[in-house]
């Protein structure tokens, strides 16, 4: 008893000094301010730099552009010539005129995203988060021009067309920043650019016959209104089917320090007026439907790429994979979606759809009322654990993360809410175990009664009858522990899907959403890895001591099964492993609910009088043994049979 007592008392010191070490260590207004500067001049270079490599981004898609035309008009005249056209004619047909051009970049951009559009192919080739940074500090860019197309690809006049293929105009809608090569929306205000593609005749467009791809931006606002005409295009493009193809490809960008192997990117899904799915997180996987689609979305561990239908796409191909020679450090996954967009042939002709680039965050995702936010795993299969996070942990989270404190904080006062709410059953668990550990004594000298293998039923109803008659169940310590097992795997997955973590310092760990190192190491140990995390090396020390004082509280539960006993030491060291690479803030919190527990125990210990419950327990043995209703029936239905329970055949 005092071993255990002053390995509590020792812990909570040590959970005292961690506290106690930082806000002696946190930086004061002055340094804080100061790093600030630091941080915005930074900033501001990088940004130079961007800029400068952005342009020779452009610069250099534009010469390939221009080199790919080039090689396939290599028997062409002179660029306007008769027979330049007339080869362009018989290609592309109508839009002869449309396969010549000049690539250039315009930009939409409002307070939270800026969003570049090609004139080739008049596509989205450029995202960028303004208030996210990569986990080295780089710009968040989430669509990358090198790997992107986004395009439709329809019939007309027995000739197949890609949208991707052609030169788009653009047009400024209400002259908003008419000219300008970006057009910038704030606070409430609302732009409109337009992209269009014209048919020609006899080499002069037709400005009254064009596919328009109208792209709408709110000033505060990660949504994208994405609306498609098709303006006296009844004579030219085919509607035979029903509904054009549009594809959409793109190669993930790596965004995060460590990749999240139960929360990885992949294509998820909603099925119309249905229920949300996705492809495999880890392999490579290729799925075609015959159904219709409300979303699909190129979702990331904390941020999503999302095509929604105002009604429906039909007939969805969607793959994921993982190229085995990435071209850049900074792949991640390879995605893929075609889908049918209903198309009727009518004259004049609207598809309406929306572009979703933002974060993968409960709140911000929730407001669209489209159940994007089950992109985020909260445990969704199984009710109990998504109502756990939805309706408890999220809005107590966002409660305590309004306050501006740092989210170690959070999680602190989180915990210590969550261990008082499931104090009486740690009470119930604790009390539990005392019973069975006084009782110890007795089941010991059943043991010794049957000591032979044979006998273990014997032996199995003598320490049932034990318990029945003292007034203790064995089940009544397990029951508490198992209510508590939800509550314990919401936090499995809300943590390490908690967006609000992501690059949030406290103590040695600089950011809570991914893994603490305090050591490199040279090598890399299987099932491991090359670095140390304190905050798991931690979680698993207090863990096993964990386990060691259970064990010894239990009574007679360990000698009964010795197997167990081992793997509930293995246990720990196994999640190790699993730990080391995961998010820190969720072993944070597991370390701090051992040690809260550790100091439960402690109460516990100076509250309960184990003199007093052992003879309360014997009293209890001296009472008559109540029977309950059921038994009773038993008992009486037996007794109609002939059989008398309390007589041995």
């Amino acid at each position: 008893m005092d071993n255990s007592r002053n390995t509590i008392i020792g812990f909570v010191l040590i959970f005292g000094i961690l506290i106690g070490y930082y806000f002696l260590t946190s930086p004061s207004k002055e340094e804080l301010q100061e790093q600030r500067r630091k941080q915005d001049s930074m900033m501001m270079v990088q940004r130079q730099k961007d800029s400068v490599a952005q342009a020779f981004q452009a610069e250099r898609l534009a010469n390939e552009v221009q080199q790919s035309i080039r090689d396939s008009v290599t028997v062409f005249d002179a660029p306007g010539s008769d027979v330049n056209i007339s080869i362009l004619q018989d290609r592309f047909g109508a839009f002869a005129m449309s396969a010549k051009g000049e690539n250039k970049l315009y930009f939409i951009e409002n307070d939270l995203v800026k969003i570049g559009i090609s004139t080739l192919g008049g596509k989205v080739v450029y995202t960028e988060l303004k208030n996210f940074k990569t986990w080295d500090g780089l710009p968040l860019i989430l669509t990358d021009s090198d790997t992107n197309k986004f395009g439709f690809s329809f019939f007309a006049n027995n000739r197949t067309i890609n949208t991707n293929d052609f030169y788009f105009q653009p047009e400024w809608v209400n002259g908003y920043n008419a000219g300008s090569d970006t057009v910038k929306v704030s606070g409430d205000q609302e732009a409109q650019f337009a992209m269009r593609l014209y048919t020609s005749s006899d080499s002069v467009y037709r400005k009254d016959q064009y596919i328009e791809y109208l792209f709408t931006l709110k000033g505060n606002n990660y949504m994208l209104g994405f609306d498609v005409k098709f303006h006296n295009m009844d004579k030219t493009v085919d509607a035979a089917r029903g509904y054009v193809d549009f594809e959409w490809s793109s190669d993930l960008r790596k965004q995060e320090k460590h990749v999240d192997q139960f929360n990885g990117s992949t294509i998820y899904y909603k099925l119309h007026e249905d229920k949300v799915e996705y492809l495999s997180e880890t392999k490579d996987e290729e799925e075609s439907l015959r159904d219709q689609i409300k979303w699909l979305s190129f979702k990331e561990q904390f941020f999503s790429s999302v095509l929604i239908a105002d009604n429906y796409f039909v007939d969805p191909i969607m793959r994921v994979s993982t190229a085995a020679s990435p071209s850049s450090d900074r792949y991640l996954r390879s995605t893929y979606l075609k889908v049918g967009v209903p198309f009727t042939g009518a004259s004049d002709e609207t598809v309406g759809m929306s572009l979703y680039f933002g974060p993968n965050k409960y709140s911000t995702l929730r407001k669209y009322k489209l159940d994007l936010e089950r992109q985020i795993p909260l445990g969704w299969s199984f009710f109990l654990m998504q109502w756990i996070n939805r309706f408890a942990v999220l809005p107590v989270f966002n409660f305590l993360g309004s306050f501006g404190w740092n989210y170690g904080i959070v999680i602190l006062v989180l915990t210590i809410l969550l261990k008082t709410v499931l104090f009486p059953i740690a009470y119930k668990t604790y009390l539990s175990s005392a019973k069975m550990r006084l009782l110890k004594p007795e089941i010991d000298e059943i043991g010794l009664k049957f000591p032979k293998k044979e006998d273990a039923m014997k032996k199995q109803q003598a320490t049932m009858a034990m318990y029945k008659k003292a007034g203790v169940n064995p089940m009544s310590g397990c029951i508490p522990v198992l209510l508590q097992m939800p509550i314990l795997i919401a936090m499995f997955r809300f943590f390490p899907a908690s967006i609000e973590l992501r690059q949030q310092a406290f103590l040695w760990a600089d950011d809570l959403s991914s893994y603490d190192s305090i050591m490199s190491l040279p090598f890399t140990i299987p099932f491991y890895g090359d670095h140390v995390s304190l905050f798991t090396l931690l979680m698993t020390i207090s863990t096993i001591i964990y386990t060691y004082m259970n064990n010894q509280m239990m009574g007679s539960s360990s000698q009964q099964l010795p197997g167990m006993k081992t793997m509930m030491y293995l246990m720990p060291i196994m999640f190790l492993g699993v730990f080391n690479n995961y998010s820190s803030g969720l072993s944070y919190y597991y370390l701090l609910v051992n040690l809260i527990t550790f100091a439960q125990m402690y109460i516990f210990q100076l509250f309960v009088d184990e003199d007093k419950l052992h003879k309360k327990i014997q009293e209890n043995k001296l009472k008559p043994v109540k029977v309950s209703g059921f038994q009773k029936r038993l008992e009486d239905m037996a007794k109609q049979r002939g059989y008398n329970p309390g007589k041995k055949k």
